[in-house]
């Protein structure tokens, strides 16, 4: 397993906009937490986004009471790091791709005005996901186009560039048929894992759903296994693992390579 180490001092010392955006909730927390806490201790800005507030994740609760309760947990999560929060509003199991949908994400796009986005990997288990997937993938894209209308409330100019995106692992690290994802690369998140498993905790009211949902009673417990399963495979104690999106005309240069050179690893060819 190598651990990759590029040496461009100038962008090291630029202070990056950052946007994570995902579905729910806590995705973000399970999924990118640790690599947001290393660029946040950089100085990089860091925003984090949800397309919902959780609408339907309590049997106890009304939509409108558990997403009260779930926006301050999720900003709870992100005040660990100073991290901006906003909630796009979408419902539960009701995120799908369309012009409205597009404007939304465009909007939020051109408010964050980020260099790097990480989103929800393009094959997961459930369709919210993969529609936030694909709705941030054409946003990153939509932004930057002036001509581009929005039709939101005190519209953001357009960006001035198309930012470098990431996916994030999609859970268990398979697509929605159960085939193993391979990632690009993996960021070594040891020394910061203890803060993202603060940051999940911040999000109280998932324990009792995924309890009653799934029967699963190891909220703590499932991120700890999963950030030692990717990290087992480059020699890590914990690792997240991320693939960059290389289609046209998105950048291909690997900004996470450089800002994060001491965490970054690959597997050996």
């Amino acid at each position: 397993m190598t651990n990759e180490q590029t040496g461009n001092e100038n962008e090291q010392e630029t202070s990056y906009r950052v946007l994570a955006i995902h579905a729910h909730p806590d995705d973000i927390e399970f999924q990118c937490a640790g690599t947001l806490a290393l660029l946040n201790a950089q100085g990089h800005h860091i925003t984090m986004v949800t397309m919902t507030a959780g609408d339907c994740g309590s049997r106890d609760l009304s939509p409108e009471a558990i997403a009260k309760v779930r926006r301050q947990e999720a900003k709870s999560a992100a005040d660990m790091l100073d991290a901006h929060y906003e909630c796009l509003e979408f419902h539960d199991l009701s995120i799908v791709v369309d012009n409205e949908s597009k404007r939304r994400v465009a909007e939020a796009i051109r408010r964050a005005r980020p260099d790097i986005v990480f989103t929800a990997p393009p094959a997961d288990y459930m369709e919210d996901h993969e529609a936030t997937s694909r709705l941030v993938r054409e946003a990153c894209f939509s932004a930057s186009c002036p001509n581009y209308a929005t039709r939101q409330w005190e519209p953001a100019p357009a960006t001035e560039k198309i930012p470098i995106l990431y996916y994030v692992d999609p859970l268990d690290a398979m697509d929605l048929w159960g085939n193993q994802i391979e990632p690009h690369f993996y960021i070594d998140i040891q020394e910061v894992f203890e803060k993202k498993k603060e940051m999940l905790a911040c999000h109280e009211s998932q324990r009792a759903w995924l309890r009653a949902q799934h029967g699963v009673d190891e909220y703590l417990e499932m991120l700890e296994r999963f950030g030692k399963d990717r990290g087992e495979e480059v020699g890590l104690p914990y690792a997240e693992a991320f693939r960059q999106h290389l289609g046209h005309p998105y950048p291909h240069n690997d900004l996470l390579k450089t800002l994060l050179s001491s965490h970054y690893y690959t597997k050996k060819k």
